[in-house]
């Protein structure tokens, strides 16, 4: 019958064409009349439907078109949906899928590579302000040699991480969700949960210290006018310093106008992704491009002004009509200037003044100076000091404005290594994303750390060592050290570095309520249910709302060093929990742990969560210890009124091998009297309902609780008559089992209840 009807070699775009005239004709006689189809392709079968055909036959033509519509239907949406545009796709990934968009989007054609699907946005967002304002002030203070180590730490966490990651995202298919639905499926709802909240803690205080950044950029640097206090207020950066209210005020400004921009919806906020990565590479193009152009040219490099080892303020050499290329001509005590008005106020110079030599120096000697081998070494300092011990006048004398060692650099610049994520969150858009996830992520993260030590070397070689030290620029004049440097034109790096961190901050913001969104979407967490509402454009509006709140909390911390070490310690647990996933299930050598990426091992992982857990410790322990406090709350809170999961991760996986081996265990050896428990099995049959309990029951598991006294095992197992195949019946059951369990509880008897349906012939 199906060959006399649709034709046996009949094609699928025949078919298609087939169904819509049939589909068209049956809809238009109501079932009755006649139907004539007539197809010219070979293979195909003329059908025709009398008024004198019985309706039988109508009706099985009719049955077998709806049949192969809801068969073949879904199967060719690919081809007949029309395909997303190549680059619209490539944006998305620059956020986090929410569960509605995820749910809408299982039949589209992912079609992106390698290349736009996961190296440049993970690239883009790597990258950033910290790399800008902080990496060559970490060389300066460093040295080359521990500036080296410190990227060496940092970008092996990440590596290490990156495997892990791979693993896991090429264990099976990879669905759509983000790194969340990945980390949470293989970690529990638990431990999932936790590890959620934090990452999105950590996308919500990262928006503060983008916008901190940027602000710090655009008040020292772009528009130093628009500093409410004047210039003179730069360096007050203290908790309640002017500077610090400064940074505060305009970040909350920014803040609100990107809350704004956010909120119209997603698709205003995918236009500023590739404007930002472009952005970010024209910089680090410059800043090369002035690492040559200084060696070329190196006398006509900016020149600063010394006093023995004290770098000297522009503004105490030069008067504020003088341009900073005069420097030279004022950094000296023969010509009257400001210098004289501090150093030599009566007449009667200052010791220090005496004692040593005024030098104007090149401040950019460029390669093939001394500079390399001036800067190897480290010049650890502490507050208000220009070298270690000294106290430095702040009026005059360049300064540091917050203590230095090598583990506080560490927090500082951790937040610049972070984003290897971002390829995992674009697994639904990629075409093959068993391959290029871990392809694209570890090129990213390789491409990344060669650039950190690329411009880490170029910084050393080619700056002098005291304006490597000098971190908000006061030696010239409030000039952005690396702008300087930059080549042709130091507004490249200051507009670049500018837009980067409020692109960045404007992923962040988007990132970050959509995640929360995922988050009370699983319902494990009953406290986030509000959040999973999202608004009739598919925008988590309140979780905007609280991301918002948190971020401007964020904000008045006041500087981007304090929120920088905030941040680390949620992408640090994160990431802790990634290489514990990879090492869990390598371990355990669970049945469904068999990822295509083969180059990854579980003393790697260990490696990087220890790694993860030594950074955390070894920068701030007390912030350590909140970051794990909070873990574990959020753990026991999901553990004691979160909504129950199961989904086959490595924790359930960790307690059924465990459980095993020490079974195994005891059954090697007889007991001793000593450890004697006993264990009950409590057999059960009888009727049963939820308005007679039978008293019989409730004796045999109070003489049962007697007998061990809350020790041992006992297994309560009902038999029921029924059909196991019958829904009611397995409805009965489960009723059972659950007032089985609420007795024992009630008598605090420990142990497992079971329900068995049997048939009438068992």
């Amino acid at each position: 019958m199906k060959k006399e009807i649709f034709g046996e070699n009949q094609s699928t775009e025949a078919n298609s064409k087939n169904d819509s005239a049939i589909e068209t004709s049956l809809n238009a006689t109501g079932g009755h009349g006649e139907v004539r189809q007539e197809n010219s392709r070979q293979g195909s079968v003329v059908i025709g439907l009398d008024k004198e055909d019985d309706s039988r036959r109508l009706s099985m033509l009719w049955d077998s078109f709806k049949a192969r519509k809801s068969i073949c239907g879904n199967n060719l949406a690919l081809f007949e949906e029309p395909s997303e545009p190549f680059i619209s796709s490539y944006l998305k990934g620059y956020t986090t899928p929410g569960p509605l968009e995820r749910e809408k989007s299982k039949h589209a054609k992912a079609e992106l590579g390698v290349m736009l699907g996961v190296y440049l946005p993970t690239i883009q967002h790597i990258l950033g302000v910290t790399m800008f304002i902080r990496l060559f002030w970490m060389v300066g203070i460093a040295g080359i040699a521990q500036t080296f180590f410190l990227l060496f730490i940092c970008c092996l966490c990440t590596l290490l991480t990156s495997i892990s990651l791979s693993a896991i995202a090429t264990n099976g298919v990879v669905e759509r969700g983000g790194a969340y639905f990945m980390i949470s499926r293989n970690l529990g709802a638990e431990f999932g949960s936790a590890v959620g909240i934090l990452f999105y803690l950590a996308n919500t205080v990262a928006t503060a210290m983008y916008l901190v950044g940027g602000v710090e950029i655009l008040l020292l640097y772009i528009f130093p006018g628009l500093t409410i206090g004047g210039t003179e207020v730069h360096s007050d950066t203290g908790l309640m310093g002017w500077m610090s209210h400064n940074l505060r005020f305009y970040s909350t400004i920014l803040l609100l106008l990107e809350f704004a921009i956010v909120a119209m919806g997603v698709k205003f906020v995918q236009l500023f992704a590739p404007i930002s990565l472009f952005c970010v590479i024209l910089s680090i193009l410059a800043c090369y491009a002035g690492g040559i152009e200084k060696t070329i040219i190196s006398p006509n490099g900016q020149h600063v002004c010394m006093l023995g080892k004290h770098l000297l303020q522009a503004r105490a050499v030069l008067p504020d009509d003088a341009p900073l290329s005069d420097i030279c001509n004022y950094c000296n005590a023969s010509v009257p200037g400001p210098l004289l008005n501090y150093f030599c106020p009566n007449d009667e110079c200052s010791e220090t003044f005496v004692k040593n030599e005024l030098r104007c120096i090149n401040g950019f000697p460029g390669f093939g100076s001394s500079a390399f081998i001036d800067n190897l070494g480290s010049n650890y300092v502490g507050e208000n000091e220009y070298l270690r011990g000294k106290k430095a006048d702040r009026n005059v004398e360049v300064f540091q404005d917050v203590k230095t060692t090598f583990f506080i650099l560490l927090a500082i610049y951790f937040p610049a290594v972070t984003g290897i994520l971002t390829g995992a969150n674009m697994s639904g858009d990629l075409k093959e994303p068993n391959s290029s996830i871990p392809a694209g992520t570890i090129a990213a993260q390789l491409t990344t750390s060669f650039i950190y030590f690329s411009l880490a070397l170029v910084f050393g070689a080619t700056i002098n060592g005291a304006v490597l030290r000098d971190k908000y620029g006061q030696s010239l004049r409030g000039g952005m050290i690396v702008a300087n440097l930059a080549w042709p034109t130091e507004w490249l790096l200051l507009i670049g570095s500018f837009l980067s961190t409020f692109g960045a901050a404007l992923q962040c913001l988007c990132s970050a309520p959509r995640l929360l969104q995922s988050i009370a979407k699983d319902d494990v967490i009953p406290i986030l249910k509000p959040f999973a509402k999202v608004t009739s454009k598919n925008e988590p509006f309140k979780g905007l709302l609280i991301t918002v709140i948190i971020a401007e909390l964020s904000i008045l911390m006041g500087a981007m060093d304090h929120i920088a070490a905030v941040v680390d310690f949620f992408f640090l647990m994160c990431y802790a929990f990634v290489n514990l996933i990879c090492a869990l299930h390598s371990l355990l050598g669970a049945p469904n742990w068999r990822p295509r990426f083969k180059f990854y091992h579980w003393s790697l992982a260990l490696l990087g969560a220890g790694l993860c857990f030594f950074i955390m410790f070894s920068t701030h322990w007390d912030y350590a210890i909140v970051s794990c406090v909070l873990c574990l709350a959020i753990y026991k809170y999901v553990e004691w009124k979160g909504a129950k999961k199961e989904w086959g991760d490595g924790i359930r996986g960790l307690a059924l091998t465990t459980a095993q081996y020490s079974l195994m265990k005891i059954n090697e050896t007889d007991p001793h009297p000593k450890n004697f428990r006993p264990q009950l099995l409590l057999l059960l049959s009888m009727p049963w309902s939820k308005e007679l309990v039978d008293m019989r029951y409730l004796n045999l598991i109070n003489l049962a609780s007697q007998l061990k006294a809350s020790r041992g095992l006992t297994i309560v197992v009902a038999f029921i008559r029924g059909n196991p195949l019958v829904i009611d019946d397995r409805k009965k059951a489960e009723e059972v089992k659950a007032r089985m369990e609420f007795d024992m509880n009630q008598i605090r008897l420990r142990g497992f209840a079971k329900t068995l349906v049997y048939g009438e012939t068992q």
